[in-house]
Protein backbone atom coordinates (compact mmCIF):
# COMPACT_ATOMS: atom_id res chain seq x y z
CA UNK A 1 0.00 0.00 0.00
CA UNK A 2 1.01 3.59 -0.63
CA UNK A 3 1.56 6.25 2.01
CA UNK A 4 -1.80 8.00 2.45
CA UNK A 5 -0.35 11.35 3.58
CA UNK A 6 2.04 11.45 0.63
CA UNK A 7 -0.76 10.60 -1.77
CA UNK A 8 -3.00 13.34 -0.42
CA UNK A 9 -0.21 15.88 -0.82
CA UNK A 10 -0.47 15.30 -4.57
CA UNK A 11 -3.83 17.05 -4.64
CA UNK A 12 -3.79 20.51 -6.17
CA UNK A 13 -7.39 21.67 -6.12
CA UNK A 14 -9.23 19.66 -8.76
CA UNK A 15 -5.97 18.32 -10.26
CA UNK A 16 -3.18 16.00 -9.17
CA UNK A 17 0.34 17.41 -9.38
CA UNK A 18 3.76 16.39 -8.13
CA UNK A 19 7.45 16.10 -8.87
CA UNK A 20 7.67 13.49 -11.61
CA UNK A 21 11.39 13.34 -12.32
CA UNK A 22 14.72 14.12 -10.73
CA UNK A 23 16.83 17.05 -11.83
CA UNK A 24 16.00 19.91 -9.47
CA UNK A 25 17.99 20.03 -6.26
CA UNK A 26 15.89 19.52 -3.15
CA UNK A 27 12.85 18.23 -5.08
CA UNK A 28 12.41 14.49 -4.58
CA UNK A 29 10.08 12.56 -6.89
CA UNK A 30 6.56 12.37 -5.45
CA UNK A 31 4.63 11.34 -8.57
CA UNK A 32 6.43 8.33 -10.03
CA UNK A 33 5.40 5.06 -11.70
CA UNK A 34 3.82 3.46 -8.63
CA UNK A 35 1.74 6.53 -7.73
CA UNK A 36 0.45 6.94 -11.30
CA UNK A 37 -0.28 3.22 -11.45
CA UNK A 38 -2.55 3.12 -8.41
CA UNK A 39 -4.14 6.46 -9.33
CA UNK A 40 -5.09 5.02 -12.73
CA UNK A 41 -6.67 2.02 -11.03
CA UNK A 42 -8.47 4.18 -8.47
CA UNK A 43 -9.97 6.29 -11.27
CA UNK A 44 -11.36 3.14 -12.88
CA UNK A 45 -13.04 2.14 -9.62
CA UNK A 46 -14.32 5.70 -9.09
CA UNK A 47 -15.74 5.84 -12.61
CA UNK A 48 -17.35 2.41 -12.37
CA UNK A 49 -19.19 3.44 -9.22
CA UNK A 50 -20.09 6.90 -10.54
CA UNK A 51 -21.73 5.77 -13.78
CA UNK A 52 -22.84 2.32 -12.70
CA UNK A 53 -20.80 0.18 -15.07
CA UNK A 54 -18.43 -2.68 -14.28
CA UNK A 55 -14.77 -1.85 -14.88
CA UNK A 56 -14.65 -4.31 -17.77
CA UNK A 57 -17.24 -2.24 -19.66
CA UNK A 58 -15.50 1.12 -19.26
CA UNK A 59 -13.90 3.00 -22.17
CA UNK A 60 -11.25 5.47 -21.02
CA UNK A 61 -9.06 7.75 -23.14
CA UNK A 62 -5.65 8.88 -21.95
CA UNK A 63 -3.30 11.47 -23.43
CA UNK A 64 -0.47 13.76 -22.46
CA UNK A 65 1.33 17.02 -23.20
CA UNK A 66 5.01 17.32 -24.12
CA UNK A 67 6.53 16.80 -20.66
CA UNK A 68 9.54 14.50 -20.41
CA UNK A 69 7.86 12.30 -17.81
CA UNK A 70 4.55 12.07 -19.69
CA UNK A 71 4.95 8.72 -21.42
CA UNK A 72 6.19 6.86 -18.34
CA UNK A 73 3.31 8.20 -16.22
CA UNK A 74 0.81 7.42 -18.97
CA UNK A 75 2.03 3.84 -19.26
CA UNK A 76 1.85 3.40 -15.49
CA UNK A 77 -1.74 4.68 -15.36
CA UNK A 78 -2.70 2.45 -18.30
CA UNK A 79 -1.24 -0.58 -16.49
CA UNK A 80 -3.29 0.12 -13.38
CA UNK A 81 -6.47 0.67 -15.37
CA UNK A 82 -6.12 -2.30 -17.73
CA UNK A 83 -5.32 -4.60 -14.83
CA UNK A 84 -8.89 -3.95 -13.64
CA UNK A 85 -10.28 -4.74 -17.09
CA UNK A 86 -10.93 -1.22 -18.40
CA UNK A 87 -10.62 -0.68 -22.13
CA UNK A 88 -7.96 2.00 -22.56
CA UNK A 89 -7.34 4.23 -25.61
CA UNK A 90 -3.92 5.84 -25.93
CA UNK A 91 -4.30 9.26 -27.57
CA UNK A 92 -0.61 10.18 -27.45
CA UNK A 93 0.30 13.89 -27.57
CA UNK A 94 -2.92 15.77 -26.98
CA UNK A 95 -4.49 18.82 -25.36
CA UNK A 96 -6.50 18.85 -22.17
CA UNK A 97 -9.69 20.12 -23.90
CA UNK A 98 -9.40 17.39 -26.54
CA UNK A 99 -9.28 14.77 -23.79
CA UNK A 100 -12.57 16.04 -22.40
CA UNK A 101 -14.11 16.06 -25.88
CA UNK A 102 -13.35 12.34 -26.17
CA UNK A 103 -16.31 11.86 -23.82
CA UNK A 104 -18.51 13.98 -26.11
CA UNK A 105 -17.61 13.15 -29.71
CA UNK A 106 -20.09 10.74 -31.30
CA UNK A 107 -17.22 8.69 -32.74
CA UNK A 108 -15.60 8.11 -29.34
CA UNK A 109 -18.05 8.65 -26.43
CA UNK A 110 -15.59 7.65 -23.74
CA UNK A 111 -16.85 7.01 -20.22
CA UNK A 112 -13.90 8.94 -18.87
CA UNK A 113 -10.61 10.57 -19.83
CA UNK A 114 -7.22 11.17 -18.22
CA UNK A 115 -4.82 13.95 -19.21
CA UNK A 116 -1.19 13.83 -18.10
CA UNK A 117 -0.15 17.47 -17.63
CA UNK A 118 1.05 20.04 -15.13
CA UNK A 119 0.17 23.08 -17.27
CA UNK A 120 2.99 25.66 -17.17
CA UNK A 121 4.88 24.28 -14.16
CA UNK A 122 8.64 23.50 -14.45
CA UNK A 123 9.82 20.56 -16.54
CA UNK A 124 10.29 18.21 -13.56
CA UNK A 125 6.64 18.46 -12.52
CA UNK A 126 3.67 16.59 -13.90
CA UNK A 127 0.13 15.69 -12.97
CA UNK A 128 -3.20 14.19 -13.95
CA UNK A 129 -6.58 15.68 -14.80
CA UNK A 130 -9.74 13.59 -15.04
CA UNK A 131 -12.95 14.01 -17.01
CA UNK A 132 -16.37 12.46 -17.44
CA UNK A 133 -19.03 13.69 -19.84
CA UNK A 134 -20.19 15.99 -17.02
CA UNK A 135 -16.85 17.82 -17.08
CA UNK A 136 -13.71 17.86 -14.98
CA UNK A 137 -13.74 16.21 -11.58
CA UNK A 138 -14.17 18.33 -8.45
CA UNK A 139 -11.81 18.67 -5.47
CA UNK A 140 -13.83 16.16 -3.45
CA UNK A 141 -13.57 13.61 -6.27
CA UNK A 142 -9.80 13.98 -6.42
CA UNK A 143 -9.51 13.40 -2.68
CA UNK A 144 -11.68 10.28 -3.00
CA UNK A 145 -9.45 8.92 -5.79
CA UNK A 146 -6.23 9.60 -3.88
CA UNK A 147 -7.54 7.99 -0.69
CA UNK A 148 -8.59 4.93 -2.68
CA UNK A 149 -5.27 4.86 -4.53
CA UNK A 150 -3.38 4.79 -1.23
CA UNK A 151 -5.07 1.48 -0.38
CA UNK A 152 -3.99 -0.21 -3.62
CA UNK A 153 -0.83 -2.05 -4.55
CA UNK A 154 1.03 -1.11 -7.75
CA UNK A 155 0.81 -3.75 -10.48
CA UNK A 156 2.67 -4.62 -13.65
CA UNK A 157 0.52 -5.39 -16.67
CA UNK A 158 1.28 -6.02 -20.34
CA UNK A 159 -0.08 -3.00 -22.24
CA UNK A 160 1.40 -3.86 -25.63
CA UNK A 161 -2.09 -4.28 -27.09
CA UNK A 162 -3.50 -0.99 -25.78
CA UNK A 163 -5.69 0.60 -28.45
CA UNK A 164 -4.55 3.78 -30.21
CA UNK A 165 -6.81 6.76 -30.91
CA UNK A 166 -5.84 9.74 -33.06
CA UNK A 167 -7.96 12.09 -30.99
CA UNK A 168 -6.19 15.32 -31.92
CA UNK A 169 -7.27 14.86 -35.56
CA UNK A 170 -10.92 14.53 -34.49
CA UNK A 171 -10.58 17.58 -32.27
CA UNK A 172 -8.89 19.66 -34.98
CA UNK A 173 -11.70 18.76 -37.40
CA UNK A 174 -14.23 19.91 -34.78
CA UNK A 175 -12.46 23.28 -34.49
CA UNK A 176 -12.19 23.67 -38.27
CA UNK A 177 -15.92 23.10 -38.64
CA UNK A 178 -16.62 25.75 -35.98
CA UNK A 179 -14.54 28.30 -37.92
CA UNK A 180 -16.12 27.43 -41.27
CA UNK A 181 -19.64 27.80 -39.92
CA UNK A 182 -18.84 30.85 -37.80
CA UNK A 183 -17.03 32.76 -40.54
CA UNK A 184 -20.11 32.33 -42.74
CA UNK A 185 -18.09 32.74 -45.92
CA UNK A 186 -20.14 30.81 -48.45
CA UNK A 187 -17.98 31.73 -51.44
CA UNK A 188 -14.94 30.16 -49.80
CA UNK A 189 -16.41 27.79 -47.24
CA UNK A 190 -13.52 25.32 -47.23
CA UNK A 191 -10.80 27.96 -46.82
CA UNK A 192 -12.37 30.91 -45.01
CA UNK A 193 -8.98 32.11 -43.72
CA UNK A 194 -7.38 32.50 -47.16
CA UNK A 195 -5.53 35.81 -47.28
CA UNK A 196 -5.02 35.97 -43.51
CA UNK A 197 -1.67 35.54 -41.82
CA UNK A 198 -1.93 34.00 -38.35
CA UNK A 199 1.11 32.81 -36.44
CA UNK A 200 1.27 30.49 -33.44
CA UNK A 201 3.70 30.15 -30.55
CA UNK A 202 3.06 26.76 -28.93
CA UNK A 203 5.95 27.10 -26.47
CA UNK A 204 7.04 23.53 -27.32
CA UNK A 205 3.89 22.26 -25.63
CA UNK A 206 0.98 20.39 -27.21
CA UNK A 207 -0.46 23.32 -29.21
CA UNK A 208 1.49 22.96 -32.45
CA UNK A 209 -1.46 21.12 -33.98
CA UNK A 210 -3.43 24.36 -34.08
CA UNK A 211 -1.18 25.84 -36.76
CA UNK A 212 -0.78 22.62 -38.71
CA UNK A 213 -4.19 20.98 -38.41
CA UNK A 214 -6.57 23.92 -37.93
CA UNK A 215 -5.21 27.11 -39.49
CA UNK A 216 -3.32 25.82 -42.55
CA UNK A 217 -6.15 23.59 -43.86
CA UNK A 218 -8.46 26.61 -43.65
CA UNK A 219 -6.16 28.64 -45.89
CA UNK A 220 -4.31 30.74 -43.33
CA UNK A 221 -0.66 31.61 -43.89
CA UNK A 222 1.13 30.38 -40.75
CA UNK A 223 4.73 30.91 -41.87
CA UNK A 224 6.78 32.37 -39.07
CA UNK A 225 5.07 30.29 -36.38
CA UNK A 226 7.52 29.04 -33.78
CA UNK A 227 8.08 26.37 -31.15
CA UNK A 228 5.41 24.09 -32.61
CA UNK A 229 7.38 20.90 -31.96
CA UNK A 230 6.97 19.29 -28.52
CA UNK A 231 9.96 19.57 -26.20
CA UNK A 232 9.39 18.92 -22.52
CA UNK A 233 12.49 20.89 -21.52
CA UNK A 234 10.69 24.08 -22.70
CA UNK A 235 13.99 25.51 -23.97
CA UNK A 236 12.64 28.75 -25.45
CA UNK A 237 10.28 30.15 -22.83
CA UNK A 238 7.74 29.06 -20.24
CA UNK A 239 4.56 28.10 -22.14
CA UNK A 240 2.30 30.45 -20.21
CA UNK A 241 0.30 33.41 -21.61
CA UNK A 242 0.76 35.21 -18.28
CA UNK A 243 4.55 35.07 -18.57
CA UNK A 244 6.26 38.27 -19.81
CA UNK A 245 8.90 36.37 -21.79
CA UNK A 246 6.23 34.27 -23.47
CA UNK A 247 4.22 37.33 -24.49
CA UNK A 248 7.39 39.06 -25.69
CA UNK A 249 8.05 35.98 -27.84
CA UNK A 250 4.72 36.04 -29.63
CA UNK A 251 4.95 39.82 -30.07
CA UNK A 252 8.29 39.40 -31.83
CA UNK A 253 6.92 36.59 -33.98
CA UNK A 254 3.97 38.74 -35.06
CA UNK A 255 6.22 41.71 -35.82
CA UNK A 256 8.86 39.70 -37.71
CA UNK A 257 6.21 37.84 -39.72
CA UNK A 258 4.05 40.90 -40.44
CA UNK A 259 1.11 38.78 -39.31
CA UNK A 260 -2.49 39.88 -38.84
CA UNK A 261 -2.26 38.47 -35.34
CA UNK A 262 -0.61 35.76 -33.31
CA UNK A 263 -1.77 33.15 -30.80
CA UNK A 264 0.09 31.71 -27.83
CA UNK A 265 -0.95 28.65 -25.82
CA UNK A 266 0.08 27.14 -22.54
CA UNK A 267 1.50 23.60 -22.43
CA UNK A 268 -1.81 21.69 -22.52
CA UNK A 269 -3.78 24.29 -24.54
CA UNK A 270 -6.47 25.07 -22.00
CA UNK A 271 -5.27 28.70 -21.90
CA UNK A 272 -4.34 31.21 -24.57
CA UNK A 273 -3.31 34.78 -25.27
CA UNK A 274 -3.01 36.78 -28.47
CA UNK A 275 -1.12 39.68 -30.00
CA UNK A 276 -2.55 41.93 -32.70
CA UNK A 277 -0.65 43.26 -35.71
CA UNK A 278 0.08 46.54 -33.92
CA UNK A 279 1.69 44.68 -31.00
CA UNK A 280 -1.28 45.05 -28.67
CA UNK A 281 -1.41 42.19 -26.18
CA UNK A 282 -4.73 40.40 -25.82
CA UNK A 283 -4.36 38.66 -22.49
CA UNK A 284 -5.65 39.12 -18.95
CA UNK A 285 -8.29 41.92 -18.86
CA UNK A 286 -8.01 42.59 -22.59
CA UNK A 287 -8.74 38.95 -23.45
CA UNK A 288 -11.80 38.94 -21.19
CA UNK A 289 -12.99 42.18 -22.79
CA UNK A 290 -12.53 40.90 -26.34
CA UNK A 291 -14.27 37.56 -25.82
CA UNK A 292 -17.13 39.38 -24.03
CA UNK A 293 -17.39 41.84 -26.93
CA UNK A 294 -17.60 38.93 -29.38
CA UNK A 295 -20.39 37.31 -27.35
CA UNK A 296 -22.32 40.48 -26.46
CA UNK A 297 -24.44 40.86 -29.66
CA UNK A 298 -25.93 37.37 -29.20
CA UNK A 299 -26.19 37.66 -25.41
CA UNK A 300 -27.44 41.18 -24.63
CA UNK A 301 -27.52 42.08 -20.95
CA UNK A 302 -25.85 38.82 -19.95
CA UNK A 303 -23.44 38.25 -17.06
CA UNK A 304 -19.71 37.64 -17.43
CA UNK A 305 -18.09 35.72 -14.53
CA UNK A 306 -14.43 36.51 -13.86
CA UNK A 307 -11.92 35.95 -11.10
CA UNK A 308 -11.41 38.49 -8.34
CA UNK A 309 -8.39 40.39 -9.69
CA UNK A 310 -9.91 41.92 -12.81
CA UNK A 311 -9.61 45.69 -13.19
CA UNK A 312 -12.19 48.40 -12.55
CA UNK A 313 -11.61 49.47 -16.13
CA UNK A 314 -12.82 46.06 -17.31
CA UNK A 315 -15.99 46.46 -15.23
CA UNK A 316 -16.57 49.89 -16.80
CA UNK A 317 -16.11 48.43 -20.28
CA UNK A 318 -18.36 45.42 -19.72
CA UNK A 319 -21.13 47.39 -18.06
CA UNK A 320 -20.76 50.77 -19.73
CA UNK A 321 -19.73 49.95 -23.30
CA UNK A 322 -21.17 46.46 -23.77
CA UNK A 323 -24.16 46.82 -21.40
CA UNK A 324 -23.36 43.49 -19.77
CA UNK A 325 -23.08 42.61 -16.08
CA UNK A 326 -19.73 41.85 -14.42
CA UNK A 327 -19.70 39.21 -11.69
CA UNK A 328 -16.30 39.15 -9.92
CA UNK A 329 -15.90 35.80 -8.20
CA UNK A 330 -13.03 33.73 -6.76
CA UNK A 331 -9.72 32.81 -8.32
CA UNK A 332 -9.38 29.24 -9.57
CA UNK A 333 -10.70 28.17 -12.95
CA UNK A 334 -13.05 25.56 -11.47
CA UNK A 335 -14.50 28.16 -9.07
CA UNK A 336 -15.24 30.52 -11.94
CA UNK A 337 -16.71 27.78 -14.15
CA UNK A 338 -18.89 26.34 -11.39
CA UNK A 339 -20.22 29.79 -10.58
CA UNK A 340 -21.12 30.30 -14.24
CA UNK A 341 -22.97 26.97 -14.26
CA UNK A 342 -24.76 27.86 -11.02
CA UNK A 343 -25.94 31.21 -12.37
CA UNK A 344 -27.26 29.63 -15.57
CA UNK A 345 -29.11 27.00 -13.55
CA UNK A 346 -30.74 29.84 -11.62
CA UNK A 347 -31.94 31.36 -14.89
CA UNK A 348 -29.28 34.10 -15.14
CA UNK A 349 -27.94 34.38 -18.68
CA UNK A 350 -24.20 33.72 -18.32
CA UNK A 351 -22.33 32.74 -21.51
CA UNK A 352 -18.75 33.08 -20.26
CA UNK A 353 -16.57 32.21 -17.27
CA UNK A 354 -13.02 33.47 -17.62
CA UNK A 355 -9.94 34.11 -15.48
CA UNK A 356 -7.22 36.67 -16.03
CA UNK A 357 -4.88 33.65 -16.32
CA UNK A 358 -6.38 32.87 -19.76
CA UNK A 359 -8.66 30.04 -18.61
CA UNK A 360 -11.93 30.73 -20.43
CA UNK A 361 -15.03 28.52 -20.58
CA UNK A 362 -18.06 29.16 -22.76
CA UNK A 363 -21.52 27.80 -22.14
CA UNK A 364 -21.77 26.97 -25.84
CA UNK A 365 -18.71 24.71 -25.49
CA UNK A 366 -19.70 22.50 -22.55
CA UNK A 367 -18.29 24.97 -19.98
CA UNK A 368 -14.88 23.66 -21.02
CA UNK A 369 -11.86 25.88 -20.37
CA UNK A 370 -10.34 25.59 -23.81
CA UNK A 371 -7.65 27.92 -25.13
CA UNK A 372 -8.05 26.63 -28.68
CA UNK A 373 -11.80 27.31 -28.62
CA UNK A 374 -11.17 30.87 -27.41
CA UNK A 375 -8.75 31.22 -30.33
CA UNK A 376 -11.49 29.98 -32.66
CA UNK A 377 -13.80 32.76 -31.41
CA UNK A 378 -11.09 35.37 -32.08
CA UNK A 379 -10.40 33.96 -35.54
CA UNK A 380 -14.08 34.01 -36.52
CA UNK A 381 -14.36 37.62 -35.31
CA UNK A 382 -11.21 38.56 -37.22
CA UNK A 383 -12.50 36.97 -40.43
CA UNK A 384 -15.80 38.85 -40.12
CA UNK A 385 -14.07 42.14 -39.31
CA UNK A 386 -11.76 41.76 -42.31
CA UNK A 387 -14.71 41.60 -44.67
CA UNK A 388 -15.86 44.96 -43.29
CA UNK A 389 -12.38 46.53 -43.49
CA UNK A 390 -12.30 46.54 -39.72
CA UNK A 391 -9.91 45.04 -37.17
CA UNK A 392 -10.12 43.08 -33.94
CA UNK A 393 -8.83 46.17 -32.10
CA UNK A 394 -12.13 47.89 -32.82
CA UNK A 395 -13.88 45.49 -30.45
CA UNK A 396 -12.06 46.83 -27.38
CA UNK A 397 -11.10 50.37 -28.40
CA UNK A 398 -13.14 51.74 -25.46
CA UNK A 399 -11.39 49.53 -22.87
CA UNK A 400 -9.33 51.47 -20.36
CA UNK A 401 -6.31 50.25 -18.44
CA UNK A 402 -5.02 50.96 -14.93
CA UNK A 403 -1.97 53.19 -14.74
CA UNK A 404 -0.20 50.64 -12.55
CA UNK A 405 -0.90 47.16 -11.19
CA UNK A 406 1.07 45.15 -8.65
CA UNK A 407 0.86 41.80 -6.92
CA UNK A 408 2.62 40.82 -3.71
CA UNK A 409 2.64 37.47 -1.91
CA UNK A 410 2.80 37.79 1.86
CA UNK A 411 4.07 34.53 3.36
CA UNK A 412 2.49 33.15 6.54
CA UNK A 413 5.22 31.61 8.67
CA UNK A 414 5.54 29.78 11.98
CA UNK A 415 2.03 28.32 11.98
CA UNK A 416 0.69 24.88 11.12
CA UNK A 417 -2.91 26.04 10.66
CA UNK A 418 -2.10 28.90 8.30
CA UNK A 419 -5.61 29.00 6.86
CA UNK A 420 -7.23 29.84 10.20
CA UNK A 421 -4.68 32.59 10.69
CA UNK A 422 -5.28 33.90 7.18
CA UNK A 423 -9.03 34.18 7.77
CA UNK A 424 -8.34 36.01 11.04
CA UNK A 425 -6.06 38.45 9.18
CA UNK A 426 -8.81 39.14 6.65
CA UNK A 427 -11.35 39.98 9.36
CA UNK A 428 -8.98 42.29 11.18
CA UNK A 429 -7.77 43.84 7.91
CA UNK A 430 -11.38 44.67 7.07
CA UNK A 431 -12.04 46.28 10.46
CA UNK A 432 -8.81 48.27 10.36
CA UNK A 433 -9.79 49.64 6.95
CA UNK A 434 -13.28 50.58 8.08
CA UNK A 435 -11.84 52.34 11.15
CA UNK A 436 -9.87 54.55 8.75
CA UNK A 437 -13.00 55.31 6.73
CA UNK A 438 -11.97 53.18 3.76
CA UNK A 439 -14.78 51.68 1.70
CA UNK A 440 -14.96 47.86 1.79
CA UNK A 441 -16.57 46.24 -1.26
CA UNK A 442 -19.69 44.18 -0.60
CA UNK A 443 -20.29 41.55 -1.68
CA UNK A 444 -16.74 40.27 -2.09
CA UNK A 445 -16.61 36.59 -2.99
CA UNK A 446 -12.93 36.29 -2.20
CA UNK A 447 -10.87 38.08 0.41
CA UNK A 448 -11.30 41.75 1.28
CA UNK A 449 -11.42 44.40 -1.44
CA UNK A 450 -10.83 48.01 -0.44
CA UNK A 451 -12.29 50.56 -2.82
CA UNK A 452 -10.80 53.99 -3.45
CA UNK A 453 -13.23 55.47 -6.01
CA UNK A 454 -10.80 58.04 -7.43
CA UNK A 455 -7.58 56.10 -7.05
CA UNK A 456 -8.08 52.31 -7.44
CA UNK A 457 -8.34 49.28 -5.17
CA UNK A 458 -6.55 46.85 -2.87
CA UNK A 459 -7.46 43.15 -2.64
CA UNK A 460 -6.10 40.88 0.08
CA UNK A 461 -6.99 37.20 -0.10
CA UNK A 462 -5.81 33.80 1.07
CA UNK A 463 -3.98 31.63 -1.46
CA UNK A 464 -5.94 28.64 -2.75
CA UNK A 465 -3.17 26.15 -2.01
CA UNK A 466 -0.17 27.75 -0.30
CA UNK A 467 0.63 29.42 3.07
CA UNK A 468 0.59 32.97 1.75
CA UNK A 469 -1.77 35.88 1.19
CA UNK A 470 -1.69 37.46 -2.26
CA UNK A 471 -2.30 41.21 -2.34
CA UNK A 472 -3.27 42.90 -5.60
CA UNK A 473 -3.20 46.68 -5.96
CA UNK A 474 -4.29 48.75 -8.96
CA UNK A 475 -4.01 52.51 -9.38
CA UNK A 476 -6.13 54.50 -11.81
CA UNK A 477 -3.64 57.31 -12.41
CA UNK A 478 0.11 57.83 -12.20
CA UNK A 479 1.14 57.88 -8.57
CA UNK A 480 -2.07 56.30 -7.23
CA UNK A 481 -0.50 52.88 -6.83
CA UNK A 482 2.27 54.32 -4.65
CA UNK A 483 -0.34 55.88 -2.35
CA UNK A 484 -2.26 52.61 -2.09
CA UNK A 485 0.91 50.60 -1.45
CA UNK A 486 1.67 52.86 1.53
CA UNK A 487 -1.84 52.39 2.93
CA UNK A 488 -1.70 48.62 2.39
CA UNK A 489 1.61 48.31 4.20
CA UNK A 490 0.29 50.26 7.18
CA UNK A 491 -2.82 48.05 7.39
CA UNK A 492 -0.91 44.75 7.52
CA UNK A 493 2.10 45.88 9.57
CA UNK A 494 0.68 44.53 12.84
CA UNK A 495 0.36 40.88 11.84
CA UNK A 496 3.38 39.11 13.31
CA UNK A 497 3.14 35.90 11.24
CA UNK A 498 2.65 37.78 7.97
CA UNK A 499 5.73 38.84 6.00
CA UNK A 500 4.78 42.27 4.70
CA UNK A 501 8.38 43.25 3.91
CA UNK A 502 7.67 42.46 0.24
CA UNK A 503 5.31 45.44 -0.01
CA UNK A 504 7.31 48.37 -1.27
Amino acid sequence: MMDEKKMLKLQNGSDIRGVAMEGVEGEAVTLGHDAANVIGAAFVNFLAEKIGKPASKLKIAIGHDSRLSAISLKEAAIEGAMNLGARMFDCGLCSTPAMYMSTVFEDTQMDGAIMITASHLPYNRNGLKFFTAEGGLEKEDIKTILLAAARLEPVRYDISDVEKLDLIDLYAAYLRDKIRVGANLEENYMQPLAGMKIVVDAGNGAGGFFARKVLKPLGADTTGSKYLDPDGRFPNHIPNPENKEAMASIKKIVKDSHADFGLIFDTDVDRMGAVLSDGKEINRNALIAMIAAILAPDNPGSTIVTDSVTSDELTEFLEGSLHLKHHRFKRGYKNVINECIRLNEEGIDCPLAIETSGHGALRENYYLDDGAYLAVKLIIAAAKARRKDMHLTNLIEELGYPADAREYRLNISGLEDYRAYGYKVLEEFKELARARGIQVASPSYEGVRLVFPDEGWILLRLSLHDPNMPMNIEGKHDGDCEKLVKIARELVSGFVHLDYSVIH
